[in-house]
């Protein structure tokens, strides 16, 4: 599925954020998915992870419940719309003014991601099906029926589904 740059790529950096367990997965995440942020000063690196907390929830609501809770995501994150052209790119859509920082591009960058991806597919977002496992996904597949973080998990839950199948039989 293809996405708008805010939808896919920004709803992705907030799926890393909310999986990520260290500094350096939160750096990995953002920039792994277009952002260009080189480093976090560890108090930049506590406020984003902060921040992933309050994205969680968007991931484990139903569809029908993400419209409120994102927006408000967007009013904490103080999104507002703002044309931008840096590092010789040419003018582009951002969600927060230039010298926001790198916490405040964040907030505004993951909030309008999900706000866009909510408005446009608000069943592509969710936290792994299999037991015990709480990793956050956007759906990028092509039929949108994506219900595990990874083909590993599905593949755990099948198996043991098998498995309980041909002790019952």
């Amino acid at each position: 599925m293809h996405f708008n740059p805010y939808g896919g790529p920004a709803a992705l950096v907030a799926a890393d954020l909310v999986n990520a367990g260290s500094a350096s997965e939160l750096l990995d995440g953002m920039v792994g998915n277009g952002m260009a942020i080189q480093l976090l000063t560890d108090d930049e690196a506590t406020r984003i992870a902060d921040w992933a907390h309050h994205l969680r929830p968007v991931f484990a609501a139903r569809p029908e419940d993400r419209p409120e809770l994102v927006n408000a995501l967007l009013a904490e994150a103080a999104c507002r719309p703002y044309i931008t052209s840096h590092d010789g790119k040419p003018p582009h859509l951002h969600y927060s003014a230039e010298d926001a920082g790198p916490v405040g591009r964040v907030r505004a960058y993951t909030a309008g991601g999900l706000a866009h991806l909510v408005c446009e597919a608000p069943d592509r977002l969710g936290i792994c099906g299999r037991e015990g496992c709480e990793v956050a996904y956007v759906d990028t597949s092509r039929n949108g029926r994506r219900r595990f973080c990874s083909t590993r998990c599905a593949t755990r839950v099948h198996v043991a589904d098998h498995r309980a199948r041909q002790v019952s039989a």
